[in-house]
């Protein structure tokens, strides 16, 4: 099984080719790809690459699908007996991405775009009064 840890936003992730994740807002639009430089592990059927504490010469290619916003978390604060109560809500901004391929420093290449879905149109047929 091919797959990397990457890291994004301070958290890391084990991503594999054609895998869709949510992470925190990257600074593109949707629709564009981007490479995660942040490699920490590569690892193949063969082998494994540990970085110290990057991987030199790998990278994660992306494709951002959607800029988008989490659920809405409630921050509620009270002090008892002190008439004091306040409540909050945040909802962080994520961007939903799938991972295109993970390439190493040899250029060995793991995972490829997948192809487009065509869009069938449904045939209608006309209904005539007799």
């Amino acid at each position: 099984m091919n797959f990397a840890i990457i890291e994004t936003g301070g958290k890391q992730y084990k991503v594999t080719p054609s895998k869709i994740l949510k992470v925190d807002l990257l600074a593109e639009e949707a629709g564009k790809t981007v490479k995660l430089k942040n490699v920490l592990l590569l690892n193949n059927n063969n082998n494994t690459e540990i970085g110290s504490p990057l991987v030199d010469g790998a990278y994660v290619e992306a494709k951002i699908l959607a800029n988008t916003k989490e659920r809405k978390v409630l921050v509620f604060k009270k002090k008892r007996r002190k008439h004091y109560r306040k409540k909050n809500g945040h909802r962080q901004q994520m961007s939903k991405i799938q991972i295109l391929k993970i390439a190493s420093k040899s250029g060995v290449l793991e995972g490829k775009e997948l192809p487009k879905k065509e869009v069938k149109k449904k045939e209608t047929k006309e209904k005539t009064k007799g």
